[in-house]
């Protein structure tokens, strides 16, 4: 079973997501923020993040920045979640490494659709 974990300062979008993906047949596991998910990351690494933007102690982007000197031995595939929406947010979500980039709100379908697409599912 693949493994997700799901990185957002809120727990309803976690609650909301954690419900999507074990439906989807992916274990999943949850982090309140980016260190958080470096952290738990380091310790076992995912197939998966689904990564807010927002978020403090450490950003989505920060995360995303910090992943590459985690040393992990296979690096998860990035999804951002996030309420940003412009060219140049989506652009640097890339740069920086994202695999995929999802709009909230989100649904099932939508979600289904960019883990497809990352060979997640």
């Amino acid at each position: 079973m693949k493994n997700c974990l799901v990185v957002d300062d809120s727990k309803v979008i976690r609650k909301v997501a954690r419900h999507i993906l074990e439906s989807l047949d992916l274990s999943v596991s949850e982090a309140v923020d980016g260190r958080d998910a470096l952290t738990q990351c380091e310790a076992s690494a995912p197939d998966v993040v689904l990564l807010d933007w927002n978020m403090p102690v450490m950003s989505g982007m920060e995360f995303l920045q910090a992943l590459p000197g985690a040393g992990l031995a296979a690096r998860p595939k990035i999804i951002f979640c996030t309420t940003e929406n412009g060219i140049s947010h989506i652009k640097a979500a890339v740069e920086a490494g994202a695999d995929e980039y999802v709009m909230k709100p989100f649904d099932r379908e939508t979600l289904e659709s960019k883990l497809a697409i990352v060979g997640v599912i």
